[in-house]
């Protein structure tokens, strides 16, 4: 599917624990001359700015691999641009040129991607089933679904969603498309997701298709093997003493996380539990309920 970029004044997503993003940075031994940090997901540039505009010595690599995002950033930021280098990369793939002071990833869905229909993250409103953080990618989740046999779907949506029904979903979801053609959009397929549940279980505060949405999206955007890799090369990108933060929406990638903490001999974790979102946050912002920041500092 073709791509175009367009206005990006509709991109509003607000950064979750900024508050607690800043704080992190107060382990950092201000010993180096240069202040230098990576945002590896700068999405709307919320963090940066507030970052920027604490730190009047702070330069700021900002990393996205969506092109919406960066457009809204540079907009954000632009009052800080002879400090903020937007690079157009996903954070795994990206070699810093020098070594920096810290280092900060929120790994969350941005507001933008959710909201708007046309990215086709959410069943809340119909839209395409694409799923793509980098629109440019080859295969969206349209193709995904149609590319896997019964059995590697069933197995996907447990891995990535946890959903103990993985194996009906996928049936059902083969058999439509055997029988149907193609999904006409994100709702049709969610009404499928939720006739495999009983009816006492379809009606729920969360909806039934959230757990095989989510996996659809994490096998998209290969998002578990980008963490992976980020994750061990990632303290190669610090200073001695440099700070890494991570921003973490549910439990795979926070165990992802914890782990590389823990065990990873070139870090000191800072975070024995993690940091979560202050009751005040999570009332202006639903959507920050279920973060979770872990700091680790270079050894």
């Amino acid at each position: 599917m073709q791509t175009e970029l367009s206005d990006s004044s509709f991109f509003n997503h607000k950064s979750v624990m900024t508050d607690e993003i800043m704080a992190s940075l107060e382990h950092y031994p201000l010993i180096h001359n240069k202040f230098q940090g990576i945002d590896a997901t700068l999405g709307g540039g919320g963090h940066s700015y507030h970052l920027l505009r604490k730190y009047s010595d702070l330069n700021i690599i900002g990393l996205d691999q969506d092109p919406f995002a960066r457009k809204s950033a540079s907009k954000k930021l632009d009052e800080f641009k002879n400090r903020i280098d937007i690079r157009a990369s996903n954070f795994a793939d990206f070699v810093p040129k020098e070594k920096v002071s810290f280092v900060i990833a929120d790994l969350g869905v941005n507001s933008n991607q959710i909201d708007d229909p046309k990215r086709g993250f959410s069943f809340q409103k119909n839209g395409p089933l694409d799923m793509r953080m980098n629109p440019f990618l080859e295969v969206d989740a349209e193709k995904l679904i149609e590319a896997l046999n019964e059995q590697e779907l069933a197995n996907l949506i447990y891995k990535y969603g946890d959903e103990r029904l993985s194996r009906k979903i996928a049936r059902k979801i083969k058999m439509d498309l055997k029988e149907n053609g193609k999904y006409s959009g994100t709702k049709e397929l969610a009404y499928s997701i939720a006739g495999c549940f009983p009816p006492k279980q379809r009606y729920k505060k969360i909806h039934p298709a959230t757990r095989t949405f989510q996996a659809l999206r994490i096998a998209v955007n290969k998002e578990i093997d980008v963490l992976e890799k980020f994750l061990q090369v990632v303290p190669e990108w610090l200073l001695p003493g440099g700070i890494i933060s991570i921003i973490s929406f549910h439990s795979l990638e926070d165990r992802l996380v914890k782990s590389s903490f823990k065990n990873d001999q070139r870090l000191k974790n800072l975070t024995k539990k993690p940091i979560t979102p202050s009751e005040r946050e999570i009332e202006l912002n639903k959507r920050a309920r279920s973060g979770k920041l872990r700091i680790a500092q270079l050894i």
